[in-house]
């Protein structure tokens, strides 16, 4: 299992890389699903991509909207960058980006972003086919499909925010047991 942490800005992406994510997604530019939101530069991605992958930790960039034909060369600039930078693969939305992304940077693994809705096992198909790695699956899908999707070798995930809860909790209680015996910090004030 890989826990993947959002990254809207440098702290953010800091903190998670601190506090044991295995992976982090991040948008670059206009053509993210959270642009309204501060995010990284072009000047700041390279940076950004050396941080997490000296500290062991995978970076995805989100390219996760719906483009239109004009911006396609834009987005095509960015997935350059991305390819440049060495980051470790792009979440998509748009299929027609994707399909422009296996033709200008076949170097880079495409995963499938929540945002394209796809919640049958056809749909996954249809992704594996046109070169995603990855796709997340809608929460419909019941666990025989999701098993039946894994016996056809499609990596999938399926968003459940229950294992990362219980993930994270693990660590905070792993974390608290290494204060307490360290001695440094009282019982009381790990749990404040």
């Amino acid at each position: 299992m890989e826990l993947l942490s959002p990254a809207g800005r440098w702290e953010a992406m800091e903190a998670a890389v601190q506090n044991g994510a295995d992976a982090v997604y991040l948008g670059c530019g206009p053509f993210n699903a959270r642009r309204g939101a501060e995010n990284f530069t072009p000047e700041q991605l390279p940076e950004a991509v050396r941080y997490c992958h000296l500290r062991g930790v995978k970076v995805y960039l989100t390219v996760n909207t719906l483009l239109s034909d004009r911006e396609l060369p834009q987005a095509e600039e960015l997935l350059r960058l991305a390819s440049r930078c060495g980051v470790d693969g792009i979440i998509v939305q748009d299929w027609g980006l994707a399909a422009l992304a296996r033709k200008t940077v076949p170097d880079l693994p495409l995963h499938g972003s929540t945002q394209m809705t796809v919640h049958s096992l056809v749909g996954a198909e249809e992704a594996a086919r046109l070169g995603m790695r990855c796709v997340v699956l809608g929460r419909e899908l019941d666990r025989e499909k999701l098993a039946e999707s894994r016996q056809k070798k499609l990596e999938a995930e399926h968003r459940t925010r229950q294992a990362q809860r219980e993930r994270l909790e693990l660590r905070r209680k792993q974390a608290a047991r290494m204060l307490r015996e360290s001695g440094y910090v009282r019982e009381a004030e790990i749990d404040k």
